[in-house]
């Protein structure tokens, strides 16, 4: 019996589920003309938006059927799982209603490849083609693209995507090839560096009349899969450093492994930890948001592992306690964002207060949400640690209980 929408929906959505990389910033707006929908100057994210507001995306996959049977995907060629296929016109159709109704601002459309990697790329562009030429739809739109797809076709993508992505899938070129033998590494890699030359070509000065063609404005994001081989925590954070530095990502996504009802026996039977993913975000972000280089970070590892019980920064702090305390009214910017508790929106307040005055204790206090991390390591002018980073309980005191663990930094 054939399946109606909200049967294939459950299905594809829930097949969704395992890719990370739908969470973007940085897409322009499309507001010009007239239209259906709008995306904000900071893109569209898959929780909060810098003001508070939460923005949801339609999150499906076009198909599950696949004719790759790469070990650690819940809709590869071997699992016994219900597939369903959603028509291009089925899926505008949806993201118009859900729009309409205010469920969603935009779309993250994936899919398996269920007869060949052109004809998959074509359907997936069909559906933002449509949704932004037929019916002039101006919210946010994420493709995933397919490695071996022809330049052609990732050229078009683009055009009608906000931000693509390509998963690398794993740390390691040895690791695809055991789990996913019928991929490959080098067709993702020239996947990626297609994309990035296509972007790079939309951001070039105009040396005519018109503007470079838009593409992609939001760029383009990967994900990797942790805890599914052997990799170690430096050796994912040295493939996200290479990857940054190759194809110019906006964001490498990690994706902690988990079993599904139908586990391929190559894998691990249990889950990773979820708080191994949170450490390498974290570690993540200090390499492109705190100044830290990769070996400071690796200094900070035992066995090639992040401390699951430590955030990365505090751990890099205690290490090295003799760059402490700074002074926050002194003290650049770069030694500030070091100091465990402040953010770099912390950081950024305290530099343009302390133009207007000495800060205080107390006006730090106001300036980040965490002065118990950082009262350790720093200097006011009413405020000395004195002997308390010598303290052989600092850690003890700092780290908290797993569960009560946030994200920031």
């Amino acid at each position: 019996m054939p399946l109606n929408t909200l049967q294939k929906l459950e299905i594809l959505a829930d097949a969704a589920k395992y890719d990370a990389s739908c969470v973007s910033s940085g897409g322009d707006k499309r507001n010009a003309g007239s239209g259906l929908g709008s995306v904000t100057g900071q893109g569209i994210c898959h929780a909060f938006t810098p003001d508070g507001r939460c923005i949801s995306l339609l999150k499906i996959l076009l198909t599950n059927f696949c004719i790759y049977d790469c070990a650690y995907c819940v809709s590869r060629r071997s699992s016994d799982v219900p597939r369903a296929r959603f028509a291009v016109d089925e899926v505008v159709k949806l993201t118009l209603d859900l729009y309409r109704r205010n469920c969603i601002e935009g779309l993250f459309l994936s899919s398996g490849i269920a007869r060949s990697v052109d004809q998959t790329m074509e359907e997936l562009i069909r559906v933002a083609k449509n949704l932004r030429e037929q019916h002039e739809f101006r919210g946010y739109i994420h493709l995933k693209t397919i490695p071996g797809a022809s330049p052609e076709l990732l050229a078009e993508a683009g055009r009608y995507a906000d931000r693509l992505s390509m998963n690398v899938e794993m740390p390691t070129d040895a690791s695809l090839s055991a789990l996913a033998p019928e991929k490959s590494a080098v067709e993702i890699k020239r996947g990626l560096a297609r994309t990035r030359s296509y972007i790079d070509a939309s951001t070039e000065p105009s040396r005519g009349s018109a503007p470079p063609a838009r593409y992609a404005p939001a760029g383009q994001s990967t994900q990797m899969v942790v805890g599914a081989d052997r990799s170690t925590d430096l050796d994912i954070l040295r493939a996200s450093s290479n990857l940054y530095a190759s194809y110019s990502l906006k964001r490498v996504y990690y994706s902690a492994f988990s079993p599904t009802g139908h586990a391929s026996a190559q894998l691990p039977s249990r889950a990773t930890p979820l708080m191994r993913e949170h450490r390498l975000y974290q570690a993540d972000w200090l390499l492109r948001f705190y100044g830290f280089s990769l070996p400071e970070v690796e200094s900070t590892l035992a066995d090639g592992m992040l401390d699951a019980a430590l955030d990365p920064k505090l751990a890099w702090a205690l290490a090295h306690r003799d760059a402490f305390p700074v002074d926050v009214n002194q003290a650049s910017r770069e030694s500030l964002l070091r100091v465990p508790g402040l953010g770099t929106r912390s950081v950024d307040r305290i530099v343009a207060a302390r133009r207007h005055g000495k800060l205080r204790l107390k006006d730090v206090a106001r300036l980040t949400a965490s002065l118990a991390r950082v009262r350790p390591f720093i200097v006011t002018p009413d405020w000395r640690p004195r002997h308390l980073l010598e303290d052989a309980t600092l850690r003890q005191r700092l780290a908290p209980a797993p569960q009560q663990l946030a994200l920031a930094l």
